[in-house]
């Protein structure tokens, strides 16, 4: 159920955040993909052996819901920075031994390629975003005085963001 509610916060912060940064990929693809995931991520409590859907294991790790709250609350770019970062959180944690989950290798595998895959396509839309300033900014203006004030203005724009993105986090 977790889980679910994950990519659910994952998906609703890149439906806004695709408009703006204008991928493709994230427009034609990442629903698609997500939706492969949360299949998997069911398989997954199918196929074991053991009773993990009944389980009553205590979470003592609270889900960080304060850091979707601000990241719904965040820039298009920001919005697919932290999805990224949580994409490779996500798949750092199911590179781990899970060998007692009774987890098919082959389920598994298919989940962390399709994780990782999202992650590298988002990273590229952010690397997009970057080199649009640079192309379209930076070389048609000649790295002018204007278009470096542009830049810096930008970079501001992100450092402060990203400042409120973390000043509000007790972590």
């Amino acid at each position: 159920m977790m889980s679910r509610i994950l990519f659910a916060c994952l998906f609703l912060s890149l439906v806004t955040a695709g408009s703006s940064l204008s991928c493709k990929w994230m427009d034609q693809k990442f629903r698609q993909h997500n939706e492969e995931t949360l299949n998997l991520l069911d398989t997954m409590v199918y196929n074991s052996t053991n009773t993990t859907e009944d389980a009553e294991v205590e979470v003592t790790v609270a889900f960080p819901n304060h850091l979707y709250r601000q990241a719904s609350k965040a820039s298009a770019e920001d919005k697919l920075a932290f999805t990224v970062q949580i994409l490779e959180e996500v798949a750092a944690l199911f590179e781990e031994d899970h060998s007692s989950a009774s987890w098919e290798d082959s389920t598994v595998r298919n989940f962390l390629n399709i994780v990782n895959k999202q992650a590298e396509e988002l990273h590229s839309c952010v690397k997009m975003y970057f080199k649009r300033l640079s192309d379209d900014v930076l070389k048609k203006k000649g790295h002018s005085a204007e278009a470096w004030e542009v830049i810096r203005k930008e970079t501001v724009a992100h450092l402060m963001r990203a400042e409120q993105l973390t000043s509000s986090l007790n972590i």
